[in-house]
């Protein structure tokens, strides 16, 4: 089974309904032992990186993601779920993320209008496990105002232009996050969807 995190932000339910769609078993979790018990982890979210570290503590769900993350359990980031992995954001002062991968959360700095909102495309930097049956440049849907800037180059596998060219994508090992939002991308974002459930039962 495959846990969707609920720390109280985020589209869960349109997370969970994309993957019921594609026939992944898919269900919401809140407590630390559903973590543990889960083949795999989903992490989405809306909203500020302040909060969802917040919230996570609050409910003792940090410790059971990164031990997850340790153990090689497949994990999904999705907008926040992708930013939390990183060392700190600028968002509303400096607030510490898991720091999974080194880097930093930055807000956009470009005449555009921030938030970034609406779809644009993926280019990928490297073939992607959930991205087979998807073409190149594919269109998906983001909403955000901040993006990730990795120190290792290595784990970015997706970016996207906007006033600068960011990174949309992440892949190292068990960790696959995106910045842009799959359940609100219609058929690319089922597709990739189904792509993860069935990288869940080949690493499981």
């Amino acid at each position: 089974m495959i846990g969707i995190i609920d720390y109280g932000m985020g589209n869960l339910r349109s997370v969970e309904k994309g993957f019921l769609k594609v026939s992944i078993n898919a269900h919401i979790i809140n407590k630390p032992k559903d973590i543990d018990e889960a083949k795999a982890i989903v992490l989405p979210g809306v909203g500020a990186f302040k909060d969802c570290m917040k919230n996570l503590e609050s409910l003792s769900l940090l410790q059971p993601i990164l031990r997850s993350i340790q153990k090689g359990k497949p994990y999904l980031g999705i907008c926040l779920g992708l930013q939390i992995l990183f060392t700190e954001s600028e968002e509303f002062g400096r607030h510490e993320g898991l720091n999974v991968f080194k880097g930093k959360v930055l807000r956009f700095q470009t005449n555009l209008k921030v938030p970034h909102m609406g779809w644009n495309t993926v280019k990928l930097v490297k073939n992607v496990p959930i991205f087979d049956g998807i073409n190149d440049e594919s269109f998906f849907y983001f909403v955000h105002s901040y993006y990730v800037s990795p120190e290792d180059k290595n784990i970015i596998s997706g970016i996207t232009e906007y006033g600068i060219s960011f990174t949309s994508m992440i892949w190292k090992d068990n960790i696959i996050a995106t910045q842009f939002h799959p359940e609100k991308s219609q058929k690319v974002g089922l597709i990739l969807l189904k792509n993860f459930g069935e990288f869940v039962t080949k690493n499981s």
